[in-house]
């Protein structure tokens, strides 16, 4: 425990004074009683008490007193607070045929478009990440609750050779088992949702990544933008880039996700819908004074109350 305002711990001092002098009122009243050798001039000096119980409204009145004193110097303590686990990862296209105009007003815009739609309908207690892929994957924004980090990365996307639709999901599937502590034993409920034209052309096998999903229980959603006559131009020249929507769909069967052709956000409702949920922990400083202050009332409350049962008056 460390304090945010330590110099309010000084009052502890004179409290503890005040605990001394009492202890030494006590003793000096005892050793003034047994000056007395006439019993019964004793017994009218000093008439019997309840032994034990005067000591305790004064001992709850020194427990308040501390208690406050400490709760104003801002206690904080290393405490676990409750943490949505329930992740998404965003696979996100950006290889050059996503620059195909044969969704308007192209592939990629139309991608990011819906990606930007889905990041601002996800509800809020869900981890996000982005993952971006080409000749490669990499991860872009790991698992968040942090929406603006994700949409700013979303704009910063751009396109490059190569389609590695397998490395996407495998970069999902580790960003996943990294979310927490408690990851790679008791995994978050996760879904990746992966936007692309088709066909993998570089990197491990998608039937591979699609196995390491399934058994990790991470279904792939694809959503396929394209059409079978898509082009681009490179170099002058118009190149097909036909959308393969049946491998994006074998992707999204054999991991229990869904398949959607040149999809909006709106078809987007179910992932998150059926995703499920799980409450996990992380450590994190608080303040703690508020215990403190709770501890004061109960003593304030129960001297007050002992020493009106036992002695008809307030402290």
């Amino acid at each position: 425990m460390s304090f945010l305002s330590p110099l309010w711990l000084w009052l502890l001092v004179p409290a503890l004074a005040i605990g001394v002098v009492y202890v030494v009122m006590f003793l000096r009243r005892s050793r003034y009683a047994v000056r007395f050798t006439n019993l019964e001039l004793l017994d009218k000096v000093v008439p019997r008490r309840p032994g034990w119980r005067r000591h305790v409204p004064a001992t709850l009145f020194g427990l308040m007193l501390v208690s406050l004193i400490v709760g104003f110097a801002r206690p904080t303590a290393e405490v676990l607070v409750p943490r949505e686990r329930a992740t998404i990862m965003v696979a996100f296209d950006v290889s050059a045929s996503m620059r195909a105009t044969d969704v308007a007003p192209d592939r990629f815009t139309a991608a990011r478009d819906a990606a930007r739609r889905f990041v601002q309908g996800l509800p809020p207690r869900f981890n996000l990440g982005l993952v971006s892929f080409s000749a490669s994957a990499s991860v872009a924004v790991p698992p968040t609750t942090d929406r603006a980090a994700v949409l700013a990365a979303i704009d910063r996307l751009t396109t490059g050779p190569g389609t590695a639709i397998g490395e996407a999901v495998f970069s999902s599937l580790a960003a996943i088992r990294s979310l927490d502590a408690q990851a790679g034993e008791r995994p978050p409920p996760a879904h990746i949702v992966l936007l692309s034209d088709g066909s993998s052309t570089t990197g491990r096998p998608v039937d591979a990544a699609a196995r390491e999903a399934t058994g990790g229980g991470v279904p792939v959603t694809t959503i396929a933008y394209g059409t079978p006559q898509g082009t681009v131009e490179l170099d002058g020249e118009a190149v097909p880039v036909p959308v393969d929507g049946p491998a994006l769909k074998g992707v999204a069967d054999s991991t229990g996700g869904g398949f959607h052709e040149a999809a909006s956000g709106d078809e987007l409702q179910d992932v998150y819908d059926t995703i499920g949920t799980s409450v996990g922990h992380r450590v994190e400083r608080q303040e703690i004074w508020t215990w403190f202050v709770g501890l004061a009332l109960i003593g304030a409350v129960l001297a007050a109350g002992t020493s009106m049962f036992w002695f008809s008056r307030m402290i």
